[in-house]
């Protein structure tokens, strides 16, 4: 049998997280090709130009020094004062294998080799350098009238700052282009996950009981399929509800009547089993124990469909219900424990009492008895709890056990002598429900479960 690949950790993030993501990505790639090209572009156009501007002012220089060697050789050292004051660079002349320098000085043995050579030979160069940790331009240029070889260094302080302030602005121009692309796809996965997030919420609604929700209408051809579908899903299992609903409510009224013809006849043959021989005894007691238990059925079936009746409410002592509703209840129970607080809540005293019956009944029936009931007050709410002895219940069933005819697991079901139709429950989440409270189990410490019903004591 193929086993289904797990998600990996792309998958498992949520969304609208990826929307994001990909957003950011995609900004930050196109922004990021943007700023290489523009680095590329702006670095070689704005080098280009300085090394053109720096090899022009080298040729004027060097036909100046050319002159002035030719025509006044005195005054060639105050004219490579001038020039290297000039341009704010080192200047140097070969002449007869002797240098002489002028301006910012370099030293000689820094300049590339390769150039110096080339120049030497009678040919033009350039080249970029790092001398003494500045990036510098050096133009050489030979002087053949002379038999000599001028050269120039011109640093490069304020393109090298220029650049590395460019740079720095691409960078921050990728990070913020960053920035709002995951904005931007939060807005847009939030845009466009909104239907979702409303069916998320409508479908949650349903599950939860509550069939009359509908999607609103749209004139998006792309969720407008969707919304139809849902509605005439809903409205479809709503009149399916109903007309079951219905079926239950009318089976059970037509019921009541030879049931209760049965039950009488069954109280007349209990008054005088004494007569009896003691097998018709035992069948007259198995007999009765079934009615009794087809009784709480019909009355269940007849709860369920009467469950869009108004509710009567009045307030209510819940801790006074609670009292009163195990008294007439069979068998033995604990005492009732109270917070000693106010748990007087506005409710419909005969749908409460039949929640208490039904879970008091669930623990002695079904969670191996009755061991504690508690009526609490927590944060302006009436909180139930009511504890049996069993083996609890699984949290996998802690939310099934409220549906109708849940009967729990076929195990548990073969071991209880006690077998129920699964309206008990029910019954309870439901009546709690209309009260505007929550109903649910969860592990009793030292073991077993612990039904919890909390009612809001504010009016509804």
């Amino acid at each position: 049998m193929m086993r289904r690949p797990g998600l990996g950790p792309v998958e498992r993030l949520p969304l609208r997280t990826r929307v994001m993501a990909a957003f950011c990505l995609a900004s930050m790639a196109i922004t990021s090709l943007l700023a290489v090209a523009t680095w590329q572009l702006s670095s070689s156009y704005m080098l280009d130009q300085r090394e053109r501007s720096a090899v022009r002012q080298a040729r004027v220089n060097a036909r100046l020094v050319d002159a002035t060697m030719s025509r006044r050789p005195a005054g060639l050292p105050e004219l490579l004062t001038g020039l290297g004051a000039e341009v704010e660079s080192g200047v140097l002349l070969v002449n007869d294998g002797e240098w002489i320098t002028s301006g910012n000085l370099v030293n000689t043995r820094n300049l590339p080799a390769g150039l110096v050579a080339m120049v030497q030979g009678g040919r033009a160069a350039h080249q970029r350098v790092v001398l003494d940790g500045v990036p510098s331009l050096v133009v050489g240029l030979p002087i053949p009238a002379a038999e000599a070889s001028y050269v120039e260094v011109s640093p490069l302080r304020e393109l090298d700052r220029t650049l590395r302030f460019l740079s720095w602005m691409l960078v921050a121009g990728i990070a913020v282009s960053g920035l709002a692309g995951a904005l931007i796809g939060r807005w847009a996965a939030t845009h466009a996950l909104r239907p979702l997030t409303d069916l998320t919420g409508v479908a949650a609604a349903a599950a939860a009981g509550n069939l009359a929700v509908r999607l609103p209408a749209t004139r998006d051809p792309d969720l407008a399929p969707l919304s139809a579908a849902f509605n005439e899903t809903a409205e479809r299992l709503q009149r399916r509800v109903a007309r079951d609903e219905r079926f239950a409510g009318d089976v059970s009224h037509e019921l009541r009547s030879p049931l209760t013809t049965m039950l009488n006849a069954m109280a007349v043959l209990q008054r005088r089993r004494d007569e009896l021989p003691p097998s018709a005894r035992q069948a007259v007691e198995l007999l009765g124990a079934d009615l009794r238990r087809f009784r709480r059925m019909v009355d269940d079936l007849l709860d369920i469909s009467r469950g869009d009746d108004e509710l009567v409410l009045e307030p209510v002592d819940v801790a006074e219900l609670v009292d009163r509703a195990c008294a007439t209840l069979p068998g033995t129970r604990p005492p009732v424990e109270t917070s000693g607080d106010a748990t007087v809540v506005p409710a419909d005293r005969r749908r409460l009492e039949r929640v208490i019956a039904n879970l008091v009944d669930n623990a002695n029936q079904h969670g191996g008895g009755l061991v504690r009931l508690a009526v609490l007050s927590r944060d302006g709410r009436a909180r139930i709890e009511v504890d049996d002895a069993g083996p609890g219940v699984p949290p996998a069933d802690r939310e099934r056990v409220f549906e109708r005819f849940a009967r729990g697991s076929p195990a548990a079901r073969r071991s209880s002598s006690a077998v129920g139709v699964g309206l008990g429950l029910a019954l309870v989440a439901e009546h709690v429900r209309r009260h505007r409270g929550t109903a649910w189990v969860e592990d009793r410490p030292g073991g077993g479960a612990r039904f919890v019903v909390e009612l809001p004591a504010e009016s509804p």
